[in-house]
């Protein structure tokens, strides 16, 4: 549905976008990360055909975003950083306008409009102007344009942006379910997001793809993954720490804290069944577990490693 190849963008002698490529399938949400001007918003514009890269090509669903940019633009939902939208005009008049240049009218104009204001949950607020409305229902505003001719890609940038965390997960479920039967990139720095609607992401930073895979993939990626938190009520034996060291598989153990009559530990090996070897020790040291818990991983760190990584490269 999107295939991106060797694309490159240049702002005089600043490298926005340095030779990626990626595809994105029917049925895929691909969560696009990165820091602050890593590339991401320059990749969407070029994507959506907002900027002309400077090399390499774009194509969406098998159109050339420069060869055929109105047919590009037709296969396309975007919510641009910011949601930019007719401050004067109201919600559903916005709505209106945007459904008559998508090429809708009558009982079809109505029937999408209505059905985007539903999706976007935006009922409380349809007959008021825009400029008055919250940074969180602007948002919404801007999701309902994106949805409202049904396109089979959609590109958003930081979709949550300025909403509450109900306001979010309203949204994060809307996106699962477009997500069946489209290709969806979304940009974002809340990382809890890759985790909770993308089926891949990509780490971009100083315009170079870092990392593509999914999110368990991601996660792989640190110190913490498959590494078991065990938290004990009262203060074991200082000889604790050796027996779970001497453990099958186990590369370091942590002495995390002892506070509120409560001592924890993390035991790093990487191997599925160290839950079990744990498990069984405390059992026969007679050890009262408060808390066990295997570790998914913390992508933050992984996050932060790899973006560090490509400025000390750079």
């Amino acid at each position: 549905m999107i295939e991106v190849q060797n694309l490159s963008k240049q702002f005089g002698a600043f490298n926005a976008v340095s030779d990626i490529s990626f595809t994105v399938n029917k049925g895929e949400v691909l969560g696009f990360l990165g820091p602050n001007g890593a590339g991401k918003s320059t990749t969407m514009k070029m994507i959506t055909g907002f900027l002309a890269p400077n090399s390499g090509t774009v194509k969406v669903c098998g159109s050339d975003v420069i060869k055929s940019p109105i047919a590009v633009k037709k296969s396309i939902g975007y919510l641009p950083e910011g949601a930019p939208a007719y401050g004067d005009m109201t919600v559903v008049n916005f709505l209106k306008f945007v459904a008559e240049i998508r090429g809708f009218s009558g009982a079809e104009k109505t029937k999408r409009i209505e059905n985007a204001i539903q999706k976007a949950n935006l009922e409380g607020v349809v007959h008021k102007t825009i400029e008055t409305l919250s940074k969180g229902f602007k948002r919404r505003v801007g999701l309902a344009q994106s949805i409202l001719h049904d396109p089979p890609v959609l590109v958003m940038d930081e979709p949550t942006d300025g909403l509450d965390p109900n306001q979010k997960h309203e949204v994060r479920l809307l996106i699962k379910e477009m997500a069946k039967n489209k290709a969806i990139i979304i940009s974002t720095h809340i990382l809890e997001e890759v985790d909770a609607i993308c089926d891949r992401a990509i780490i971009i930073a100083q315009g170079k793809v870092k990392f593509d895979g999914t999110p368990e993939e991601l996660e792989s990626l640190s110190e913490y993954h498959n590494s078991v938190r065990l938290r004990l009520d009262g203060y074991p034996s200082l000889n604790a720490e050796n027996l779970l060291k001497r453990l099958p598989g186990v590369k370091k153990v942590e002495h995390v804290n002892s506070k509120d009559e409560r001592t924890t530990y993390r035991i790093y090996g990487g191997e599925k069944d160290l839950l079990k070897e744990v498990s069984r020790l405390a059992q026969k040291e007679q050890w009262v577990i408060d808390e066990i818990a295997v570790e998914k991983g913390h992508l933050d760190d992984v996050f932060r490693q790899l973006t560090t990584e490509q400025e000390a490269e750079g």
